[in-house]
């Protein structure tokens, strides 16, 4: 048995740069905010899964101590900001629209 790869999700981030599409100077595009959603009702994970099936890459914030909540009760208290890159937006947007709990930003 190998040694197990302790990165405590950090492989996500740069599997993530690897997929976000690049400009022509080879720099990430811009992220546009997606959605806001609460971590309550698992809203958030559904449209991230659903989105990256579709092949669309997703960047996930938590605002405030957000990040610090999910490792320790297992949700953010404030929520999470979800981004996708630009040129994506409007196929994400429409994607979202099938989401019953989706809200117009």
């Amino acid at each position: 048995m190998g040694d197990p790869n302790i990165d405590w999700g950090s492989y996500r981030y740069s599997e993530l740069y690897e997929r976000w599409p690049k400009d022509a100077d080879g720099e990430p595009e811009p992220p546009v905010l997606l959605a806001r959603k609460t971590s309550v009702d698992m809203g958030a994970e559904l449209l991230v899964n659903m989105l990256e099936a579709y092949q669309i890459p997703c960047l996930t914030v938590y605002p405030g101590d957000g990040s610090f909540g999910r490792v320790v009760l297992g949700m953010s208290g404030p929520g999470v900001d979800i981004y996708v890159p630009e040129s994506y937006y409007s196929d994400a947007k429409e994607l979202s629209k099938g989401d019953s709990n989706y809200e117009e930003l």
